[in-house]
């Protein structure tokens, strides 16, 4: 990492601006442009990455100034003015004053970095009082996710998404930031992808659950999960778990972790995708390098999976409605209304469609085929995995907007916008 690059602070800039010039103490402020009254922060780990960028625009139009850390391991710096511009030019149109943002080149897991960082935040109320911090919220993006790669790396994947977490959260702890959102993934339900049915989150629980089935017959629910298929999977269940243990000693702790289904898309302004480091291996990104040349082909694993159409089903939702879920558990936690400290959300558009479904769907938008070959199905993918999204509808008054060809259709316009 660059050292001259680690800090930046923008504050609403002016559509079309440079980038920040970046010292370790370098502001840009701009004086005839409105600031939020607040001072209070949202904590985004991560909050350059793909999912982590759209929440920080979705969170930056709700009003909520943010503090983004990312380490650029898997995301670009330019992606910070990418989403500036983009809640600059929300509050243009709908008026308002911008909040602010912030970004900190650096891992979540330096410890020392972080606690300066924290110490920044944390501010005396009165003379003898307790100090608070200014961060109101975390929402942890900072986790690695390729199954593929935790099934050849597993101690990279649980140094960064355990030991990480625990020395995180312990830091939080001290500095009594205690309302925490973690990113957790339809993962944890393993071998229960399998069996066609929808994922509840009642399928995978912490502690012993009693609750209504779909034909309302009362069913108990035992901790634990069965058949989780890669090394990511069991870290995200097991952070899951530590959470959970966490929320259960202390109620101070306001916890949500949200399983994510399969996010594809972009914002619709074209200016955010999803453009990862290396190689991607999910496959909205593949699809993109096809459609504009830079691979001759798709390979698809699996044709012969217990579907319609050979190929798995997924729950695709657009990234920006999974982002809104991020406001609307944030919402829900300054309200008080998390049940018992801790709560798991799927968040997913409660349809699944195949792999080749959406293919075609791309095919639509584009005018054009889409080259693909089958290739014998990957370690860690599971048949079908679609999500029950009744209790974040019920619970935090959220649901998905977009569909399938609005996620192809903000694809292409991010692609024409990047010039690719």
């Amino acid at each position: 990492m660059d050292s001259s690059k680690e800090n930046s602070v923008h504050s609403s800039p002016r559509l079309g601006s440079p980038s920040t010039p970046g010292t370790e103490d370098d502001t840009l402020f701009d004086a005839d442009l409105p600031n939020t009254i607040s001072d209070e922060y949202v904590l985004v780990t991560g909050g350059l990455g793909f999912i982590g960028s759209h929440t920080s625009v979705e969170l930056l139009k709700a009003g909520h100034n943010i503090v983004i850390v990312d380490d650029l391991s898997n995301s670009f710096p330019d992606v910070f003015d990418r989403i500036v511009t983009i809640a600059t030019r929300y509050f243009e149109v709908y008026g308002g004053r911008c909040p602010k943002a912030e970004v900190h080149h650096f891992c979540f897991r330096d410890p020392r970095k972080m606690r300066a960082l924290l110490e920044q935040y944390s501010v005396s109320v009165a003379i003898g009082e307790p100090r608070r911090s200014r961060i109101i919220g975390v929402t942890h993006f900072a986790g690695f996710k390729a199954v593929e790669e935790s099934i050849k790396l597993p101690i990279k994947y649980y140094q960064n998404n355990i030991s990480g977490l625990i020395n995180f959260i312990a830091l939080l702890d001290e500095f009594k930031i205690r309302t925490f959102i973690f990113s957790s993934s339809a993962a944890v339900y393993g071998s229960l992808a399998d069996s066609n049915q929808l994922l509840r989150e009642e399928h995978c629980v912490h502690k012993r659950e009693i609750y209504q089935d779909l034909d309302e017959t009362t069913q108990i629910a035992q901790p634990g999960c069965i058949g989780i298929t890669s090394p990511y999977g069991r870290t995200k269940y097991m952070g899951e778990a530590i959470l959970s243990d966490l929320a259960t000693s202390d109620p101070s702790w306001n916890i949500v972790a949200l399983r994510y289904f399969n996010p594809i898309g972009c914002d619709a302004s074209g200016l955010l995708g999803e453009d990862p480091r290396g190689v991607p291996s999910n496959l909205f990104p593949v699809v993109v390098k096809v459609v504009t040349g830079q691979y001759q082909e798709l390979s698809i694993y699996g044709s012969d999976w217990a579907t319609p159409d050979g190929t798995a089903i997924r729950d695709f939702i657009h990234v920006s409605d999974l982002a809104r879920g991020h406001t609307a558990v944030l919402s829900a936690a300054h309200a008080g209304s998390i049940a018992e400290g801790y709560r798991t959300f799927n968040l997913g558009t409660g349809t699944g469609y195949s792999i080749l479904e959406v293919v075609s769907a791309m095919e639509a938008v584009t005018g054009k085929p889409i080259p693909r070959k089958m290739v014998p199905r990957r370690a860690g993918d599971v048949q079908s995995s679609v999500a029950a999204a009744d209790r974040a509808r019920i619970e935090l008054g959220w649901e998905t907007k977009e569909s399938l060809t609005d996620a192809c259709r903000d694809t292409i316009e991010y692609l024409k916008r990047s010039g690719a």
